[in-house]
């Protein structure tokens, strides 16, 4: 889709002084907690914020039902070496409700659209998180895609259900259907609005807390309140482990000599509090090392690493490891 000659210009001049907020000094969270550059991706929006200047151009990945604001501690220092960009996928952040399935191929679509409407250059070093990492992923198997570089956090892998109820005789489809389930509660809730003081309001809605600040935590929870944002969760934990799950997988092919860098969570989203690893906890911890050393594999120049300390948003956990894996894959890139 093309934009006019002076929606264009008026474009590039917002993402222009974006870019040049972001080199003169780093943003606070207030910035993430408010809408930065809304792009036209074919009769929707999606909301961009990009610091810095330079090429590659990173693009940053968030994980289900996360916006894009979940990489406010890993932005603004890429963004001192080269232009880093994040924005919110269909009906998270502040980006228009999705109007389709939320599945990977169809994210990917979006993001080429969204980088091509707002006119950010390639090519583009792609940072995803877990279902942020299967989109990075698709995004770079398209074809003539402009990718420089991955940084994959604990990606998401197509086959992960399958493998991990092997382990697990099938708890971990009951698991991830009592999270579906969970989702589609709050959604309900969403619709009739929230109680206040209610256990879904707490479970649903509240929280962030512990992540942000008061400022982006108060945006995070208003997002959480619409029912667009949970349509939008619903649709993407409904096809992660299918629909999206086989895209990928035909698409998948080699990464050829593409600089990639895995991350490996270090500490276990499974483990019982007060109680050591059980051998199933092992069990699992070892096949998701496993999966990320595959797609590791994909390319000639890849490589996987456990991060000690690291849970699976190991942005949020460990940023300044994922910072310096973004590095390497810039210096990889020249």
């Amino acid at each position: 889709m093309k934009l006019l000659p002076a929606a264009t210009a008026a474009l590039l001049a917002l993402i222009t002084l974006s870019s040049a907020a972001g080199a003169a000094e780093t943003p606070t969270q207030d910035a993430y907690a408010r809408a930065q550059v809304m792009v036209d991706v074919g009769g929707r929006r999606l909301n961009l914020f990009c610091l810095g200047s330079g090429s590659p151009t990173v693009v940053f990945e968030a994980g289900s039902g996360r916006a894009g604001w979940d990489w406010f501690q890993v932005q603004p220092a890429v963004a001192k070496r080269t232009r880093a960009c994040i924005y919110d996928r269909a009906g998270l952040g502040f980006s228009d409700p999705i109007a389709r399935p939320a599945t990977a191929a169809n994210a990917a679509k979006d993001l080429h659209f969204l980088l091509k409407n707002s006119r950010v250059p390639g090519p583009y070093v792609l940072v995803g998180n877990s279902y942020g990492a299967m989109v990075a992923q698709q995004f770079a198997l398209r074809p003539k895609a402009d990718v420089a570089g991955l940084v994959l956090l604990d990606a998401q892998h197509e086959d992960e259900l399958a493998r991990l109820d092997k382990l697990t005789n099938g708890g971990m489809s009951e698991g991830f259907a009592g999270i579906v389930a969970m989702n589609r509660a709050c959604l309900a809730a969403a619709e009739q609005g929230f109680t206040a003081g209610s256990a879904l309001e707490r479970q649903c809605v509240l929280g962030a807390e512990d992540r942000f600040g008061p400022t982006l935590a108060a945006a995070d929870a208003a997002m959480k309140r619409k029912p667009a944002f949970w349509r939008a969760t619903v649709s993407e934990a409904e096809n992660i482990f299918t629909t999206s799950a086989q895209q990928l997988r035909t698409a998948r092919k080699s990464f050829g000599d593409v600089p990639l860098v895995s991350l490996t969570r270090g500490i276990s989203p499974y483990l019982v509090p007060g109680q050591p690893p059980s051998a199933t906890n092992q069990a699992i911890e070892a096949e998701n090392k496993a999966m990320q050393d595959e797609v590791a594999a994909l390319s000639t120049r890849g490589s996987n690493r456990v991060v000690e300390g690291a849970q699976h948003a190991i942005h949020l956990s460990t940023p300044d490891a994922v910072v310096q894996a973004v590095l390497q894959v810039l210096d990889m890139a020249k």
